[in-house]
This record gives structure tokens, C-alpha cells and sequence, in this order.
């Protein structure tokens, strides 16, 4: 929404969402796809050999629509702190005043140690963790949708490399012509979804009691 503790933010304040997806795999298909034609779609092997899988680290630039990404063998403090270092080497975030990350709860980046251990890194970073099981609120993820359609599926990759290789390909397309999602989902309606689910909760406690009452 532009705001931080009912200040609007500033040009020079910069708001990255940030997540992992994670565990992505090669799969080497036994047989070569055939590609569509008239009349039939493409044909994708069903039996495939396992060839290793990568993590795919990504910060969205919420007002910019701008994708930074890297692909790691695996997730955790130190592979998100090579994300996090990557954006601070590049314009405008590298000269910005306020870095506000939005992040799950995930491992790399959960709680009070993760706020503190990123201020230490630039102290111009504001951790903002989503609800506890509301990842689905980090833009970063329309992003993973996006390509989990449009480059991972199907999976048949010859490899690992071919996999970064297409991930890199596409951030880069993206970034040519930057959009950022209309986001509508705003704190206005995230207060009334929480109230009704509070209100399903309630409603269905009281049925419980009056239920146990009855049987007893």
C-alpha cells in the first residue's frame, strides 16, 4: 500500500519481496518429446531419470516490477544472504534509504534473529514478515506461478544447467519491459477475510459446545 507505520513511503524507499522455490527438478526424459502438431499436442515421455534438483531464490521489486534472481543447491541462511547481497550491488537499492523485505517464515529468514542478522548486513533493511501460514500474501509468489507455467512445465531438462539457463532467460525477458502486478488484495480486505474466518471459528465452537451439551 505505500505506507510504513501511516507515513508514505518515500521515491527513494524500496519494498522486495522475497522468497525460495524450492527443490526444482531435472527431469531427463527416457525418450525425446515430440514436439505439437496438427491436430494433437506435443507428446512428453512419461518415464524419466532423476537428474539432482536446484532452489530458485528470487526478490521482487513490489513497485517495479522488477525480478532479481539466482539458482542455489540448496536453501537456507547463507544461500539467502547471497540473494540478499546480489540486490544490494545493484541500482537504485544500492543508493536507496529504506530496503523493506517482505519474507514468510520460513527457515533463511524467521523471526527476530532474521530482522537482526539483516540489519547487521545494511542497516537499511526492514524485514517484514507475512502471517504465520499466509505466504500466499508475498507477491514473489505470482511470480513463481508465473514461471512454474510458462518454463518449468513441462519438465524435461537435460540437466541442472538447463534449468538455470531458462530461469535466467526468462527473468531477463521480464525485466525488459518491468510491470508491476495490480495488486488488490489490500489491508482493507485482509482485515475483513481475518474477521470472517474468526466469525466460522467462533460459530463452529459454539455449535461444538452446544453439541456436547446436548450428548451430555
Amino acid at each position: 500500500m505505500g505506507l510504513w507505520q501511516g507515513q508514505p513511503l518515500g521515491p527513494k524507499d524500496h519494498v522486495l519481496s522475497a522468497d525460495e522455490k524450492t527443490s526444482i527438478q531435472a527431469r531427463i526424459r527416457c525418450h525425446p518429446s515430440l514436439p505439437p502438431a496438427a491436430s494433437r499436442p506435443a507428446y512428453i515421455e512419461n518415464e524419466y531419470k532423476r537428474g539432482g534438483a536446484l532452489q530458485y531464490l528470487a526478490a521482487w521489486d513490489v513497485r517495479r516490477g522488477y525480478v532479481m534472481g539466482r539458482c542455489e543447491p540448496t536453501t537456507g541462511i547463507v544461500p539467502f544472504g547471497r540473494l540478499v547481497n546480489q540486490v544490494l550491488a545493484e541500482e537504485p537499492y544500492r543508493s536507496g534509504e529504506r530496503l523493506f523485505w517482505i519474507v514468510d517464515n520460513g527457515s533463511s529468514h524467521r523471526g527476530a534473529a532474521a530482522k537482526k542478522r539483516l540489519h547487521q548486513v545494511d542497516s537499511r533493511i526492514i524485514l517484514v514478515h507475512t502471517p504465520v501460514h499466509a505466504s500466499w500474501l508475498n507477491q514473489v509468489e505470482i511470480y513463481f506461478s508465473i514461471i512454474q507455467r510458462k518454463v518449468l512445465t513441462p519438465n524435461d531438462f537435460a540437466d541442472l544447467e538447463a534449468i538455470r539457463l531458462r530461469l535466467a532467460f526468462y527473468e531477463a525477458l521480464s525485466n525488459q519491459s518491468p510491470t508491476p502486478f495490480r495488486w488488490k488484495f489490500d489491508r482493507t480486505k485482509l482485515t475483513t477475510l481475518l474477521a470472517k474466518i474468526e466469525a466460522r471459528h467462533l460459530a463452529l465452537a459454539d455449535a461444538q459446545c452446544n453439541y456436547q451439551k446436548e450428548a451430555a
